[in-house]
Parts: C-alpha cells; structure tokens; sequence
C-alpha cells in the first residue's frame, strides 16, 4: 500500500509579506537602474537637502485697531537663521515631485513718537508695539524636466501650506493741547490663520561635472479670496559641490518675499522680506 505524499504547508501572511515586499524592492532597484541610464547628470533619482537659510529681514506690520489704524514703518530687524527642508525625486526620466519647507519665528519691536493735529488741536504721542511673528510654509509640486543632457529646464505645478500666527502687545500716550488732555492705552492680542493656495515653479540645472553643479529656481504662491489673500515669491541661484558619490554642500543665494492680507472685521497686513545665503547638506541616491 503507498503512503500519500506529505502536505506542504501553506506560507504564513508574515512569509508572504516578506516576499513580496522583497520582490517589490527588487523590481523598483531594476526600474530604477533602467531609468537612471536615461536621465541628465544635472538630475537625481531621489535626494534629501537640510540646512537653514541665514536671513536679513526688512519687516512692515499694518493693522486696524478699535484705536484707528496703525502701521509701523519697513525696517530692517537683526539677522536670522531659519531651517529649511528640501526634497526631490525622480521618477522615470522626466518626470518628479519637489518638497520644500522653512520657518521663520522671530520677534519684532518698535517704539513710534510724533507731532499730528487732530480736529484742530495739536496732538503728540508715543507708542510702544512688540509682536512676535511665526511663518511656516511648506510646498508639494509635480515637475517635468525638458532635457536630458547637462541642461535641463523644469516647470512645476504644485499646492502650498502657508500658516501664519501673530501675536502682540501695545502701548501708547497722547497728549493733547487747548484744553490739555492726556490718554494712555495698552492691550494684547492673538491672530492666526492657516491656508492652501495653488503654486508654480520654475528651474534650471547644469551639470559641470561629476562633482560640480549650478542651478537657478523661482516660484510664486498666489493666494485670492477667504481670510487671508497676499503672494509669495522667492528665488535663488546656487551651486553643488559632492565631495562623496552620495554626499555634497549646496550653497546659494535667495530670496522670500511675503505679502500677506487678514481680511475681517478689522483688517491687518504682513510685509516681510527675507534675503541671504542658504547652505545645506545634500545626501543623493
């Protein structure tokens, strides 16, 4: 009498998992590999870049008070170093997605004093305003790549997070003659808004050689309609050094120009201006 052949057991999810994510690792290196033959030596299959961005502020606040409106003039305010997070990849030969984030949160003060005639009388007065102003913005956009020798042109389409928060404390004294009166205020507030709006961008890279290479990018975020409606456009020229196949610095110089409106019951504005080098760390795949 035969004996049956022995039954094999069946893989556990666990074998099965492992497999295929094995075989998915392995069929995205091929891929990979094919496609990385095609592309421009300016362009990277998948690169991380960490830094900051070390600043020149020139700031202007605006706003509407249960006092009347009160701007304080544009003015330049100590140096600052905001980090920044870029990120790229590539898929296939001409076709990607580009990541980019900053911060800035500073703090801002200003004394203000002046002679004005009100209703015929003539007024002076002070005023003390500190704020402490926080600016996040983080940008998501597809790029197609034209070209596949050292130059190459890239236009992007994309979406940008901008989240904006102020807050502040003010003080003032007036004085006024015939007859002579005197006021004083003081008072705090808070204000913060979070928004989506579309964003295009623009780039250019050349590949000098293996180790060096140069780029120039520009973008525009357009935000109209809702509680908050402003632009914000930056630019800048760089270039790439990697020492390491893997590893390099990125140096450029750039600027970040934020014009933010609040629309509501009392209306407020953001003008802030942000120029200077930025260096990173950049690790290549």
């Amino acid at each position: 009498m035969s004996c049956p052949a022995p039954r094999t057991a069946a893989p556990s999810v666990h074998t099965t998992l492992v497999r295929a994510i094995k075989g998915a690792i392995l069929l995205g290196a091929a891929a990979a590999g094919m496609a990385q033959a095609q592309q421009s030596p300016a362009l990277d299959r998948v690169s991380i870049s960490a830094g900051a961005f070390y600043a020149d502020p020139e700031i202007h606040l605006g706003g509407d008070t249960r006092y009347g409106r009160v701007d304080t003039p544009d003015e330049e305010i100590s140096d600052v170093t905001l980090p920044r997070v870029k990120g790229e990849v590539l898929i296939g030969d001409s076709h990607g997605i580009s990541f980019d984030y900053f911060r800035f949160d500073e703090g801002y003060g200003a004394d203000l004093k002046g002679d004005t005639v009100y209703e015929g009388r003539p007024v002076s007065g002070s005023l003390r305003a500190d704020a402490n102003l926080r600016i996040e913005l983080a940008r998501l956009s597809y790029k197609m790549w034209f070209g596949k020798e050292k130059n190459v042109f890239g236009v992007g389409l994309g979406a940008a997070h901008l989240r904006a928060k102020i807050s502040g404390s003010a003080s003032a004294n007036v004085s006024a003659t015939a007859p002579v009166e005197n006021y004083s205020w003081s008072g705090s507030a808070s204000a913060s808004e979070s928004v989506w709006a579309p964003t295009v961008e623009l780039a250019w890279r050349h590949a000098l050689n293996d180790q060096v290479r140069f780029y120039a990018e520009a973008s525009g975020v357009k935000k109209n309609g809702g509680n908050v409606e402003g632009h914000i456009y930056n630019g800048a020229l760089g270039v790439e050094y990697f020492p390491h196949k893997n590893i390099g610095l990125v140096l450029d110089y750039g600027i970040q120009k934020i014009d933010l409106h609040r629309n509501g019951e009392r209306t407020a504005d953001i003008d802030l201006k942000l120029t200077g080098p930025s260096a990173y760390v950049k690790v290549r795949f």
